[in-house]
């Protein structure tokens, strides 16, 4: 049981208590001294829970969703390193499809990840978030057609060079261990 919890010296899962207890001395030190700051700090920081938990519901239910249906042989066909070109546009799309912040996405690509999804797919995905179809209408107003799919082509461009690098540095990385 012991050995589970020990990690290189360290006792897992106490990284995350600790931080939250320091984070916790420092809103109670600067109530302390300047108590408008401290509500100012509080006020924010609910501001941001009131965006971020809505997202954070929609990727738990979608990591819900593919828990379900998704068993770790079809994950490897349609994202992992025999998916071909589907899986690079699967990645393209979600990435361009996916809203909200990013940190919430990362416990889904974990999950697709110890799946069997390629680590390039991945990186093809979040640097894919970089299009923002909700915004594509004002960009269009602002800048041009012509310039918006210039835009949009190079983000998508990089996004898959990104992926081939991402690719590279990991299998490096992997023989090495």
């Amino acid at each position: 049981m012991k050995k589970n919890k020990l990690q290189k010296g360290k006792i897992k899962g106490v990284g995350g208590w600790l931080f939250l207890a320091i984070v916790l001395l420092i809103y109670g030190v600067t109530a302390l001294f300047d108590s408008g700051l401290a509500l100012k700090a509080v006020t924010s920081f609910i501001q941001l829970l009131d965006k971020v938990v809505p997202v954070l519901l929609i990727v738990f239910i979608l990591i819900f969703i593919v828990n379900l249906l998704l068993e770790p042989a079809r994950v490897k066909k349609y994202l992992g390193s025999q998916s071909g070109i589907m899986g690079w546009l699967t990645a393209i799309v979600g990435g361009v499809l996916s809203t909200g912040p990013v940190y919430p996405w990362y416990a889904l690509l974990k999950d697709l990840r110890e799946k069997g999804m390629k680590t390039s797919l991945a990186a093809v995905f979040l640097y894919s978030r970089a299009v923002k179809l909700p915004l594509l209408p004002l960009l269009v107003h602002y800048f041009g057609i012509t310039y918006t799919m210039v835009l949009i082509s190079y983000l998508i461009v990089f996004s898959i060079i990104s992926g081939l690098v991402m690719e590279r540095i990991h299998s490096v990385h992997t023989k090495a261990d």
